[in-house]
């Protein structure tokens, strides 16, 4: 007897369930729809949002070259790990990284495409008149019913006239022999939204054209001494990429005379009380000089640029002479502070002696002393000045072909040759028949940005039409009405009235009561949803 097998093949995993065929592949155009479709919802918006303001972190912690290049170059030195890394990777030049580029311009699109095709949708919906009445009327969450004695057309007449003195949008029909009236109102709070988003737009732009038209940069100004508007008078200075340095507002001026005093009391002892520099300015070189005064937020304003007065220090005048009683040199050096007590640092660079002569200087406005801090100051004022100064000599590298900071002397080919604490009128004979070196007085200098932005009043005019936006989308309730009138089971008019909010915690019964009552009936009645 033979018996017959019959090999079964297993079926797929959802076989025989009404399986439907496989998608067809979205191909070249069908995959850029849906990318377009992810960059312009809302979600992906937020989220860029978001990324933008956290890229904007390290510009806010680290130093940058366009505000400070030489506080970027001592962080990278303080750092050798980190800080070409974070070099090489745009995080001190944060704002004109493509990182950043990417990210805002991604923003900018994807608000675009959010908000444009809105505004067409909510141009339609305010055009497009109120819905019928619904059938069951008595069904919607806020709704009442009473008899009136008025005829239908008079109760419809009278709601209308009252919907339409607050500003409702009302609309008259009849379905199935049953007259209706439909009112909207509220089509504000959306027009608020989009605005709002409107105006995220256009602060984008603003920024983007003060990123590509506008500049600034800082300057250190002695008392005494001038300054020009011309590239190589700034100790820093950045541009945007439309900008042409040559095309500078050919304004000046000069810093007459810098005053501040300090706190004495101690509650913020030290801090400054009085901050401002009187300065005389000429718009254009053949203008007549004009005197006047740059405080804390009150810039000076020349030809769409603004002087900002940012901080200030002290400059130290050396008179330096050989071993011949020459002078070599007769200047005054800035000193940079370091802390809020004006504790400076600068250094003196005599390249005219023979052989050449630098100064590592540390300058104490209120001179204190102690085994553990050394040489520090106790107040920022000039209550007990004192310099203390390490003298070198040799090779200053000037001649190396390498660009040197004014602010720091290259010791590396040169020898210590002594160390002094001096006073203002002090004279230090140096050794090894080097010369001497006079302390002759304190001049005071002032910190300067001076800085264009034509994008500001732009992204204010945005601001306010921002702020504009989000009263609107957060104080305007948008609702929906209706009335019906049908003939009463005794002979009168039965007028039922329902309304519908639609936005999320809104009460629509106040409206539904106060049309009642102008009709002369009853309050609404709260109803739950079926």
């Amino acid at each position: 007897m033979t018996t017959d097998s019959t090999t079964t093949t297993p079926e797929p995993v959802g076989a025989g369930m009404g399986d439907e065929p496989p998608l067809p592949p979205l191909g070249t155009t069908g995959l850029l729809r849906w990318l377009w479709r992810q960059l312009t919802s809302m979600r992906t918006a937020l989220i860029l949002l978001f990324l933008l303001a956290l890229a904007s972190v390290p510009g806010s912690v680290l130093p940058q070259r366009g505000a400070n290049p030489q506080r970027v170059s001592e962080w990278i030195t303080n750092n050798p790990t980190m800080g070409p890394i974070l070099d090489r990777l745009g995080f001190f030049d944060v704002f004109a990284s493509p990182w950043f580029a990417a990210v805002y311009l991604l923003l900018f699109i994807s608000l675009i495409g959010c908000v444009l095709p809105r505004i067409g949708q909510h141009w339609k919906a305010m055009r497009t008149p109120p819905p019928a009445a619904p059938r069951r009327l008595l069904r919607l969450p806020a709704a009442t019913e009473f008899a009136s004695e008025d005829s239908a057309d008079a109760a419809l007449a009278s709601a209308q006239a009252w919907l339409r003195s607050h500003r409702w949008r009302v609309r008259r029909g009849e379905t199935d022999g049953t007259p209706w009236l439909a009112a909207e109102t509220g089509y504000l709070r959306e027009t608020g939204n989009l605005v709002f988003h409107l105006s995220l737009i256009i602060i984008l732009v603003a920024v983007a054209v003060g990123g590509l038209f506008g500049w600034k940069g800082n300057v250190i100004v002695r008392e005494g001494t001038g300054f020009s508007n011309t590239l190589t008078q700034y100790d820093a200075w950045g541009g945007g990429r439309m900008v042409d340095p040559a095309q500078l507002a050919p304004f000046s001026f000069t810093l007459d005379d810098f005053k501040v005093d300090f706190e004495r009391g101690e509650a913020q002892r030290g801090a400054p009380r009085l901050f401002e520099a009187d300065v005389t300015y000429r718009p254009t070189p053949g203008a007549p000089a004009q005197p006047t005064t740059i405080e804390v937020n009150h810039p000076l304003d020349v030809d769409g640029a603004r002087v900002f007065l940012i901080g200030h220090g002290y400059a130290l005048h050396f008179i330096v002479r050989d071993s011949t009683g020459n002078v070599v040199y007769d200047d005054t050096s800035v000193f940079l502070p370091r802390d809020s007590n004006l504790t400076s640092n600068g250094v003196v660079k005599v390249p005219d002696s023979d052989p050449p002569l630098g100064f590592n200087g540390l300058f104490l406005p209120t001179a204190a002393m102690d085994a553990t801090r050394g040489g520090f100051s106790t107040f920022p004022a000039l209550d007990n000045p004192e310099v203390l100064l390490a003298a070198f000599r040799g090779d200053l590298g000037l001649d190396s072909g390498v660009p040197q900071s004014v602010y720091t002397l290259d010791t590396s080919r040169m020898n210590k040759i002594g160390l002094e604490a001096m006073r203002p009128g002090d004279i230090w004979q140096l050794p090894n028949d080097s010369g001497s070196i006079e302390f002759a007085g304190v001049d005071r200098w002032a910190s300067l940005q001076i800085a264009y932005d034509p994008g500001k009043e732009l992204a204010l005019l945005a601001a306010v039409i921002a702020i504009s936006g989000l009263t609107l989308s957060l104080f305007i309730r948008r609702r929906r009405i209706w009335v019906k009138v049908l003939d009463g089971p005794e002979g009168g008019t039965l007028v039922q009235i329902a309304a519908l909010a639609k936005a999320e915690g809104a009460d629509p019964s106040d409206d539904v009561s106060a049309l009642a009552e102008h009709l002369g009936g009853t309050a609404a009645t709260e109803r739950s949803e079926p």
